[in-house]
């Protein structure tokens, strides 16, 4: 079974004409998730990489595996509110609306090299003000990984418009 197969589509979630890509079905397959995890480390290999970002909350498993593959540090890019110390915030657009992610004032130190991880680029947004977040606190990161890429949304160019390397394992057209 490939990555692909690997992921469950659920139509019309969470409205009409969506098709939500559902990555806890690899998450549940031990092998799919290796070959992920595996997939998501390849092309770091000789890469100077300090910490792995993950974007709550998928981004969390996998970052989390992505680090322990890589022998680095594992910083949570959480939403407002839910992380217990001193924090910056970055506010980003919604469909309807704005959100704010925050991380520790001291998760990520000048110069630090950062890898962010989730599971899906959609629109960009979150992970867009996830690397404004990083780069606020000193940090340079180095690329964006994701398992799933929604192309037609254009989350994948934004991230390159800011000069981050974006690597998607699997590509899904439409959204």
């Amino acid at each position: 079974m490939d990555i692909k197969d690997a992921i469950r589509t659920i139509p019309d979630h969470p409205k009409p004409g969506i098709m939500f890509r559902d990555v806890t079905t690899l998450l549940a397959d031990a092998g799919a998730f290796r070959r992920t995890v595996d997939a998501l480390v390849a092309p770091l290999a000789g890469a100077k990489i300090d910490k792995v970002a993950g974007i709550e909350a998928r981004g969390f498993i996998l970052g989390g595996a992505v680090a322990h593959q890589l022998s680095v540090g594992f910083l949570p890019v959480r939403k407002k509110g839910k992380l217990p110390f001193t924090t910056l915030a970055e506010d980003y657009e919604l469909e309807y609306g704005t959100d704010t992610i925050e991380i520790h004032v001291d998760a990520a130190q000048p110069g630090e090299k950062v890898l962010i991880v989730d599971d899906l680029v959609a629109t960009g947004g979150t992970a867009e003000a996830a690397v404004k977040l990083l780069r606020r606190a000193g940090a340079d990161v180095v690329g964006c990984a994701f398992v799933v890429d929604l192309r037609d949304l254009g989350g994948a160019e934004r991230l390159r418009a800011l000069g981050v390397q974006v690597t998607a394992l699997v590509e899904f057209a439409g959204h």
